[in-house]
């Protein structure tokens, strides 16, 4: 048993002295994790812009991604003033395709309503162009008793409207009921017009007797009193100042009352067809033989002549007058456009009154990151009043407080030729014989 004993004790001692012997064991190398990158740092939140908010006096127009711009026009595009306005909506289709039928990078529509020329026409288109929220503005109207009729409307509505062709003064007299904001006009004020048809008459033709006849409207009325008041002033005598209606046919007993008191001239700025049948009615009259007669931009169509006859020849009209290289390029595209020039004077001032517009509008309008247009509207009519030096066809152009932009710069005095009667020259394309 003893023996046993020493002998366990013996492998115990050796088993230590080997366990101390042994090399002292060592960890593993930690292996290190693949290289990953990190994972990116989201960018902080940042707040939506806020919407639009309309804060403007008399509201905005709102116009969604891919909604047209909407530019309204209120024209006399039938019957016997059609010439007039379809030339006015035409000028303004021009300066549309100048600018690509785009504005803004949304699509140009431009359409309205036939008002006739006349004070319920007026009143009618108005009606209907005012009761769309979508129009931005409203090229109009042709004759200025419809803008007499329309305006109010347009005003109430926001709207703003300008005129190539209306010339009565009392559209843009503050002191007169006519007068109403958000008019504005680049077509010139009879103010302007009648003095220079009386200062033709009596300084360069040497006239000191001459008759006027209006038609009631508030274009001819105006026209023939500003004729008369300034013929008087330079030392001349009105012998007789006459109406007749629209719708009379029969001129020569009008005409034989004027031929009493034996004027030099007689001043008759109507439309047609009165205006026609009076001039072709003139030589019928004792009398009147050697009368000289004068209109003006109303009657100042490529289609008067030829109806007006040889009565007509010799004929004195004031009306608008452009020149230079960029109206005879607005011609070219005129002609390419529509197959034929201008039938009236006042396309030049149509495509002036467009781009008007749109130098306005994009001075105002909000675009949103979706690309809504917002126009406030009372901007608008601000912008167009503070218009300065707006380089147009028909001159520098700048807006008074009242909407007068027209420097009076564009008109002239004509003289009907016997071939313009027969037909082989274009009143409207003929060269002015005097401008002021």
């Amino acid at each position: 048993m003893k023996r046993l004993y020493t002998m366990l004790s013996v492998l115990v001692l050796a088993s230590m002295l080997l366990a101390a012997c042994a090399p002292a064991t060592t960890e593993a190398p930690a292996t290190e994790p693949p290289h990953t990158e990190a994972p990116p740092t989201e960018a902080p939140a940042t707040e939506a812009p806020p919407a639009f908010e309309c804060t403007d006096a008399i509201g905005c127009v709102d116009i969604a991604p891919g909604e047209p711009i909407h530019i309204a026009w209120i024209q006399s595009v039938s019957g016997a003033t059609a010439a007039l306005g379809q030339t006015n909506v035409n000028g303004g289709q021009i300066a549309i395709d100048d600018k690509g039928g785009e504005l803004l990078g949304h699509p140009i529509q431009y359409d309205g309503e036939d008002s006739l020329c006349n004070a319920e026409g007026g009143q009618a288109a108005g009606t209907k162009i005012v009761a769309d929220p979508t129009v931005v503005a409203i090229l109009g109207t042709t004759c200025s008793s419809e803008a007499r009729a329309a305006m109010p409307l347009v005003a109430d509505a926001g709207m703003v409207m300008m005129s190539p062709s209306n010339t009565n003064p009392d559209l843009t007299n503050p002191d007169h009921p006519d007068h109403h904001d958000g008019y504005f006009r680049t077509a010139h004020n009879d103010l302007f017009q009648g003095r220079v048809a009386a200062e033709y008459a009596f300084n360069e033709l040497g006239f000191t007797s001459a008759a006027t006849v209006h038609d009631g409207s508030p274009y001819a009325q105006s026209l023939q009193q500003v004729f008369a008041d300034v013929f008087t002033e330079l030392g001349g005598t009105i012998t007789a100042q006459e109406a007749v209606n629209v719708g009379d046919t029969d001129f020569k007993p009008v005409l034989t009352t004027i031929a009493a008191g034996s004027p030099e001239i007689i001043y008759f700025p109507i439309f047609e067809p009165e205006g026609n049948l009076m001039a072709s009615q003139k030589c019928e009259v004792s009398g009147l033989e050697e009368v000289s007669l004068m209109g003006a931009d109303g009657l100042f169509t490529s289609g008067f002549p030829t109806t007006a006859g040889s009565c007509a020849v010799g004929m004195y009209m004031s009306s608008p007058y452009v020149a230079g290289d960029a109206m005879a390029g607005f011609l070219e595209k005129y002609n390419t456009a529509f197959g034929e020039g201008p039938a009236s004077g006042f396309a030049p001032h149509a495509y002036d009154a467009i781009n008007m517009f749109f130098a306005a509008i994009e001075q105002v309008a909000v675009v949103g990151a979706d690309g809504t247009v917002h126009i406030p509207r009372q901007a608008l009519r601000d912008a167009l009043y503070g218009t300065t030096g707006f380089t147009g066809l028909t001159g520098n152009l700048a807006c008074d407080e009242n909407g007068d932009c027209a420097t009076g710069e564009a008109l002239a005095v004509y003289q009907l030729s016997q071939a313009m009667v027969d037909g082989s020259e274009d009143l409207v394309a003929s060269t002015p014989i005097w401008q002021p």
